[in-house]
């Protein structure tokens, strides 16, 4: 039998989001919607949930219409790295600061690449955390430290 499926990695990441965008729209239907003018606590997600479910089902029709590569080999290595990164980010952004953590967060995913190189990965990592700080810290006034007390800050 012949498989109607050309783009296996469309069909799945659309697959993806679409149960994201449903599960939060599910979420925020025991909350009051507002209007756009006056929103309340379930526009926000029902609305990205809605627009992430509609980006979902176009990849769908996409794998459908357009070939594409197989889905590769299951990288375990990828997975950690990359949640090793998000939890050592919460842990470092109070005591060593937002500029540390968000290296550390963007070298540490780097390292899942195949094509990691140390330099430039660190110079989208420096610049990244440039940016975040002066977006963040000086722009937004968020109480976060740019280094942290464990840095003598």
């Amino acid at each position: 039998m012949a498989s109607f499926i050309r783009n296996p990695k469309d069909l799945w990441s659309g697959v993806i989001f679409i149960a994201i965008g449903l599960a939060a729209i599910f979420i925020g239907r025991d909350y009051s919607m507002g209007s756009a003018g006056r929103m309340g606590p379930a526009y926000f997600p029902t609305i990205l949930g809605g627009l992430l479910a509609l980006i979902g089902a176009i990849a769908v029709v996409r794998s459908l219409i357009s070939s594409g590569e197989a889905i590769g080999a299951f990288s375990i290595k990828g997975i950690v790295l990359v949640i090793m990164g998000t939890v050592l980010f919460g842990v470092l952004v109070r005591g060593a600061g937002l500029a540390i953590a968000i290296i550390v967060l963007v070298m540490l995913s780097g390292l899942a690449s195949i094509k990691f190189r140390v330099a430039p990965f660190l110079a989208v990592a420096i610049g990244l955390a440039v940016f975040s700080v002066l977006v963040f810290v000086k722009a937004l006034g968020l109480p976060m430290p740019m280094l942290g007390p464990w840095l003598g800050f």
